[in-house]
């Protein structure tokens, strides 16, 4: 690139230098021809020129013609009369002869039709260059002789050597300019381009381009301008955009008012995983802005759909709901099967048949109540691993038997309503523990009667502070030390998205009570307050 347009400069120069050179050359000859035409008519118009010819006083007009040549510093001026004689020239031996033997010009423009001109002859004293005009006769208007000026081309191209000098002395130092010129610029450029060459920039724009359009994100960007960019395919998909006309070199403003990307452009802080509602969708934002040193040129920003991504976590929980099952129920089983094979070899095999019914009792009854009021596998799935967990931990999950969650809503996403309820439950389990140690006991009771689903959740624990229940579902505030504080702060989110609320209440016998309500339609009537927030 360096060399390249390093060429071009100097080729630019030398043209123009050429170009420069040809152009003064022929104003030079040009100029000296209009000087020796301008001396001719001025002498041929001198009185004393005119009386001389008339009265043919040759040593008088010889006079004259050199002082006049010294005058005007003309190689020469040779008078002649009517008939091309001369009467005056620089050797007088020359004197009295046609001025025709010196070039073959006779003056017939001048003396025939009257009219000065210039022409370029070479003589006995030289090639010169000449400028002719007649001499008229003012008393009668005829022409009575003619007038020669000449000048030394070899004085012109002395001069205009003079002037090429010069004239190429400063096409040189420009060439030498312009190629310094290029290599700097080529260098600013190409640290500019971060060093890639035109090739390698056109192949980098079309694998963005291509990378743009495979990806199943929307993505718009903006200049500091606020004018889109940048628009994939999948960016007029998620939005449910027409596709005429383009979203490129339209404000951001009058496509997406809602979507908050002048307010990253001015504050210059990225935001991740942010949700918004862009065009009556509920969507997944991150928008980064684009830096060019310390001054921010535009923002980027992608949109996934909210409930694309509710499936893929839904699929996920209910993998990791399933996995918790079996690996408490693996864990319960292995204990049981241990303790049944230590009483089978001491010959309490009784006390083992009495240990085997009561397991198959308990849980063919946990099971049956699982099957009768959450017929959901998910939640109950959910439930059942909370039971078996609990026992690991040696304390009992008790599920009110008049429990029913039935009449779950459909949209309600389960994914979600699994986490609350898990946290929930967790906490419990936890703060029990941390209260009573082993034999400790949480109660959860359900029903889904009325227009709200309602989950209380009792445990034997410490209880709740006053002053600390509504504190506790805030972002990094817990009751149990650092590193908590993040499970009721995704209850009370999900709850501020769903319309629901939390109340917490400490019991009179001990231990506090969460209760959860969860509308059945958020758009309805108004549900109960929230008394407090988050992980304790």
């Amino acid at each position: 690139m360096i060399l390249t347009l390093g060429l071009l400069g100097a080729l630019q120069t030398i043209l123009i230098g050429g170009f420069a050179g040809y152009y003064l050359s022929n104003s030079l000859y040009e100029e000296i021809g209009r000087r020796a035409l301008m001396v001719a008519k001025t002498v041929a118009a001198t009185p004393a020129v005119i009386e001389g010819i008339r009265s043919q006083d040759i040593p008088a007009l010889n006079r004259l013609a050199r002082q006049l040549a010294e005058t005007n510093e003309a190689l020469f001026i040779v008078v002649g009369d009517r008939h091309a004689i001369r009467l005056a020239h620089p050797d007088p031996e020359r004197i009295g002869f046609s001025m025709g033997d010196d070039d073959g010009d006779y003056g017939r423009p001048a003396l025939v039709e009257g009219r000065a001109y210039v022409a370029m002859a070479k003589g006995n004293l030289g090639e010169s260059m000449r400028g002719k005009a007649p001499v008229v006769d003012p008393r009668i208007g005829d022409i009575i002789g003619i007038v020669s000026v000449g000048y030394s081309v070899t004085q012109v191209e002395a001069t205009i050597r003079r002037y090429k000098f010069v004239l190429y002395g400063v096409v040189g130092l420009m060439l030498m300019v312009t190629v310094l010129s290029a290599i700097v610029i080529a260098g600013r450029f190409k640290r500019a381009i971060f060093g890639l060459e035109p090739e390698e920039i056109a192949r980098l724009f079309q694998e963005r381009e291509a990378t743009l359009q495979s990806v199943r994100e929307g993505i718009i960007a903006i200049n500091r301008d606020g004018i889109i960019t940048t628009a994939n395919r999948a960016a007029y998909e998620t939005l449910d955009l027409p596709a005429e006309p383009p979203l490129t070199g339209r404000p951001i403003l009058e496509v997406l008012p809602e979507s908050q990307l002048l307010s990253v452009l001015t504050s210059g802080q990225p935001d991740f995983d942010g949700e918004i509602w862009l065009r009556g969708r509920q969507m997944v934002v991150n928008r980064l802005p684009v830096r060019q040193g310390d001054d921010i040129i535009g923002v980027v920003a992608s949109f996934r759909l909210r409930n694309e991504l509710d499936l893929v976590s839904r699929q996920l929980t209910r993998i990791q709901q399933y996995a918790d099952t079996l690996r408490s129920q693996t864990h319960e089983y292995s204990n049981k099967l241990h303790t049944i094979a230590g009483l089978i070899q001491l010959g309490a095999s009784q006390e083992a048949l009495n240990l085997i019914g009561s397991e198959i009792s308990d849980h063919q009854a946990l099971l049956h109540l699982l099957l009768e009021a959450v017929p959901d596998p998910v939640i109950a799935g959910c439930l059942l691993g909370k039971y078996n967990r609990a026992r690991e931990m040696g304390l009992r999950l008790d599920i009110d038997p008049d429990s029913q969650m039935i009449d779950i809503p459909d949209a309600l996403p389960r994914d979600q309503l699994v986490s609350v309820l898990g946290n929930l439950i967790d906490n419990a389990l936890e703060a029990t523990r941390e209260q009573t140690g082993a034999g400790g006991r949480v109660m959860l009771s359900m029903t889904d009667l009325g227009e709200e689903l309602i989950f209380e959740v009792e445990d034997q624990g410490p209880g709740v502070p006053e002053h600390a229940r509504r504190a506790i579902f805030e972002k990094g505030v817990s009751t149990k030390g650092e590193a908590h504080g993040i499970g009721l702060h995704l209850v009370q989110q999900f709850l501020n998205r769903w319309g629901g609320s939390v109340t917490v209440d400490n019991l009179p016998e001990g231990g506090s009570r969460f209760t959860l309500y969860l509308p059945k339609h958020p758009e309805g009537e108004p549900h109960h307050g929230t008394d407090s927030t988050s992980d304790r």
